[in-house]
């Protein structure tokens, strides 16, 4: 018999966080997330998700074993100003049974049905900064901290209960060795001078600070057209102001500003902490901090995080102002590799500004789609 019980105390909602670590002990791939920092997700008091999202945790047990969670969550601002009508699915993970799967998402259609939802569509998170997507192709390489790994079953389990594919998004890598300086080292100079435009670079994260709403600012205006975005709200910017921005190397934030001061462009690019992690096994100490703060340092893959360009500057060549700081800091760190977290398939423009380094799509992992009954 499976028994799904309402994660909804301190130590339910540890056990929620702990599941995958027993679920996927030892795997080779799986990245482990801190644990603190998720129960700081799920804390309704701390993650301002809450101010406009809504959301429930629950464990399935079998024989008094955990076998499956999810959280069942509603981001008020879609429903609300984008008139989609969708109950979202996320911080899925399952044994293989299909009937655990079934359980836990019938939860979820509760919810959607209670708040008369028209369709139902996971795994994803409360907002665009969050992981997404079921891994559908990939297995056989090591996850990030900004994306969930799943065994293979997990796709099959949504098939066959119906739901179809939503969205499509890929992972792509190419070799540093592959950046060929005469693709826009000419252009760099050209686009500042037309434009009259400027890099900020920074060696240290105070200085960044100053500039983080404007760049939240230009992150909302640059996606702004995706079928998928839902904007980053203001008490939002802070919370992920004071999570994230001390956690990545200044010297990988790289700002694009015009005569006026006004930021024209953004790119965020993260060490790779994906072996440090899984020293960790989920805890900064005694040991965890070490491996990370290591990895900051000397990892010699580089994740790019997020980039924007102002809707008026996108195919102004503004990338090559980009690429050039980029050039000349990853030269200068040793990197090897770099890696492109998840994009949208259907995200030509964003594409197409890597296609000369001739990347290779390594992962592949989607959203899926139900209607209620």
């Amino acid at each position: 018999m499976i028994n799904i019980v309402e994660a909804n105390s301190k130590k339910l909602l540890k056990e929620f966080v702990k599941f995958p670590f027993s679920l996927y002990k030892n795997h080779p791939y799986w990245v482990p997330p801190l644990i603190n920092d998720e129960l700081e997700t799920f804390d309704k008091t701390k993650n301002p998700a809450f101010t406009s999202a809504e959301a429930n945790f629950y464990l399935a047990y079998q024989d008094n074993k955990v076998v499956g969670r999810i959280a069942a969550i509603i981001n008020w601002n879609e429903v609300n100003d984008q008139q989609k009508n969708k109950v979202r699915f996320g911080w899925w993970d399952v044994v293989d049974d299909i009937e655990v799967t079934k359980a836990l998402l019938e939860k979820v259609y509760e919810l959607g049905r209670k708040n008369n939802l028209e369709y139902v569509e996971g795994p994803m998170g409360f907002s665009n900064l969050d992981k997404v997507g079921v891994l559908t192709e990939g297995f056989d390489e090591i996850g990030s901290m900004i994306t969930w790994y799943n065994y293979p079953y997990y796709k099959d389990h949504l098939e066959r209960l119906g739901y179809v594919k939503e969205k499509e998004y890929l992972e792509n890598r190419f070799p540093f060795s592959n950046v060929r300086t005469e693709l826009f080292l000419k252009a760099n100079e050209l686009v500042k001078k037309r434009y009259e435009l400027k890099p900020l670079n920074f060696t240290n994260n105070k200085h960044i600070m100053p500039y983080v709403d404007k760049m939240f600012d230009l992150f909302n205006a640059s996606y702004a057209s995706l079928s998928s975005f839902v904007a980053i709200t203001d008490v939002q910017k802070e919370y992920f102001k004071k999570k994230y921005i001390s956690f990545i190397n200044p010297e990988y934030i790289k700002f694009i500003m015009d005569k006026d001061d006004n930021m024209v462009a953004f790119s965020i690019v993260m060490p790779s902490f994906s072996e440090a992690l899984q020293k960790a096994k989920g805890k900064l100490f005694p040991f965890g901090f070490y491996h990370l703060l290591k990895a900051k340092k000397e990892s010699k893959d580089a994740l790019f995080y997020l980039i924007g360009i102002d809707p008026e500057y996108q195919s102004k060549g503004v990338t090559a102002i980009i690429f050039n700081e980029y050039y000349t800091t990853f030269s200068e760190k040793g990197i090897q590799n770099c890696i492109r977290t998840p994009e949208l398939e259907d995200n030509h423009a964003i594409h197409n500004m890597w296609k000369h380094f001739d990347p290779v799509t390594f992962k592949r992992r989607r959203t899926y789609k139900k209607y209620l009954e």
